[in-house]
């Protein structure tokens, strides 16, 4: 008998990338979930810089979490049609924009600091944007 994961899997193409596209889309849809249910996790990330509050509202917390989800979905896509052009490239624009948006609050608007808040959401963009371009031929015809 397979198990859950195995029947999960199962359709992915082969290769590590659409695995690591997969499990980001469903840790990005429990973050979708929690920056509805409570401002502690969007608060961590952006946390102000040293001498400002973090500037978190409820309604960016949702505004996050709907933008979050939506890359999830794309990326989502992307795991299972990593050999479609279209959709190879909308989940990089995705990681593209991510990376844009956390360094640019942190290094040009101050919204967040360094720090584990940031850092997560940091590395995965940087990581999956270079890993995603790097990989381009291997998985687009």
């Amino acid at each position: 008998m397979s198990s859950s994961l195995d029947q999960v899997t199962a359709y992915l193409p082969e290769g590590l990338l659409p695995k690591w596209l997969l499990f980001l889309s469903v840790v990005s849809i429990g973050n979708s979930i929690q920056a509805y249910v409570s401002l502690a996790g969007t608060r961590e990330v952006y946390s102000g810089s040293g001498s400002s509050p973090s500037p978190v509202t409820p309604l960016s917390a949702r505004t996050f979490g709907t933008w979050t989800a939506l890359s999830s979905i794309i990326r989502f896509y992307a795991a299972y049609n990593i050999h479609d052009p279209i959709v190879y490239q909308l989940a990089l624009w995705t990681y593209g924009l991510a990376f844009a948006h956390f360094f640019s609050e942190w290094l040009v608007f101050g919204t967040a600091k360094w720090g584990r808040g940031i850092a997560g959401p940091a590395f995965v963009s940087t990581i999956s944007l270079s890993w995603m371009l790097a990989q381009w031929g291997s998985y687009v015809k």
